[in-house]
């Protein structure tokens, strides 16, 4: 496993974070190097981006990230997670429709409305790459932190074909693998281009690892394991992957997934990541014991920190979250991090639940 730092038990954050309440700019589906070509609009965005690793710095975690600044203000606050990719990549169609899971029947009452309000897209011809441009992202991020710096990289190829329409009369694309498949080369390609931009660690962020239990398949694992392994195959960083149980304006889908991780984790223990990224702390840490199968060639980044939530944890409600994970892993096995991103809550309140998370951890190293 690759280290990026020598601090034991290291501490981050899953990657978003929430906007300076003066940054208001928005990328509304464009290039970012034509963007940038705006001084007004390049400034605020650097400038944001060093006051969120700023905030990530001053509490004292130990790998930071540029908080998904270039996520626009869309629908269900994480929205961009999607869009910053249906409104880049040829082939998909960037108008925003009706949801397709809430169209056709697969949701309940409030997620049907949460759906609605992202809204959902089609495909109008074969996926290519576009001006998504995460490495010049990286740089820039990269230049504002003194510590070591983790690069986001979703959401996914599995991920970005659930709120696609492949039954309208437009669609390209027939079927979820079809578009899947297409899209493994064009996140291979960024993670490279990450890589030779300097990146050596990244993130992907794919919620496709619950595939099975959407699908009812157990089998399917087997196709998520070689699409993981086909995006980062050749990607020369540490890797790490998080699928959480849903972040839908601080909404969890733990009714669809929530205690099913004993089915779904070992399965992925053959995907060529080095981490996990996993939401613990929402649970209760309930769901702590599946570690206990993780395999020595790999480690867990554990979500200890309630993102989906307004209170502030003390350190020590942190650190005995901490233990309960070091009960069933090695130390040096073992990082900590937000249960997800960030981008819903007030700013305030998620440096303050950050810096519970580095109080935290010192306590506990304290304890080795």
């Amino acid at each position: 496993m690759r280290t990026v730092t020598d601090t034991i038990l290291p501490v981050t954050m899953v990657g978003s974070y929430p906007r300076p309440l003066w940054f208001r700019h928005q990328l509304a589906g464009r290039d970012i190097r034509q963007v940038m070509k705006d001084e007004e609009h390049a400034q605020a965005y650097t400038d944001a981006v060093g006051s969120v690793i700023r905030d990530q710095e001053e509490v004292g975690l130990d790998v930071v990230t540029d908080g998904q600044m270039y996520f626009d203000d869309y629908a269900i606050s994480i929205g961009s997670f999607l869009w910053y990719w249906y409104e880049r990549l040829p082939g998909f169609d960037p108008v925003k429709r009706q949801n397709p899971l809430a169209t056709h029947g697969l949701t309940d009452d409030v997620d049907y409305e949460l759906f609605q309000s992202l809204g959902g897209t089609s495909t109008n011809a074969k996926i290519g790459r576009g001006p998504t441009h995460l490495a010049d992202l990286y740089t820039i991020g990269k230049r504002k932190a003194s510590k070591p710096f983790k690069m986001s990289v979703g959401a996914g190829p599995i991920n970005l074909t659930y709120h696609v329409y492949f039954d309208a009369p437009d669609s390209f694309y027939r079927n979820d693998r079809e578009l899947a498949e297409d899209l493994v080369p064009v996140f291979n390609a960024e993670m490279k281009e990450l890589a030779e931009a300097g990146c050596n660690f990244m993130q992907l962020e794919d919620l496709g690892a619950w595939h099975p239990i959407i699908t009812n398949d157990d089998s399917a694992s087997e196709w998520v394991v070689d699409v993981v392994n086909r995006t980062i195959e050749g990607v020369d960083a540490k890797i790490a992957w998080h699928f959480c149980l849903g972040n839908a304006s601080g909404n969890a889908q733990v009714s669809v997934f929530g205690g099913q991780l004993e089915r779904i984790l070992p399965p992925l223990y053959e995907t060529k990541v080095d981490q996990f990224v996993l939401d613990f702390a929402l649970r209760d840490m309930r769901d702590v014991s599946i570690l206990k199968t993780l395999p020595p060639d790999k480690e867990v980044a554990a979500g200890v920190i309630d993102v989906r939530a307004l209170q502030i944890e003390s350190a020590e409600v942190v650190a005995e979250r901490m233990r309960k994970v070091l009960e069933v892993v090695p130390a040096e096995r073992v990082w900590f991090t937000t249960d997800c991103g960030m981008k819903q809550l007030p700013r305030l309140v998620a440096k303050e639940k950050l810096r519970s998370l580095a109080r935290a951890a010192a306590i506990v190293r304290e304890e080795l």
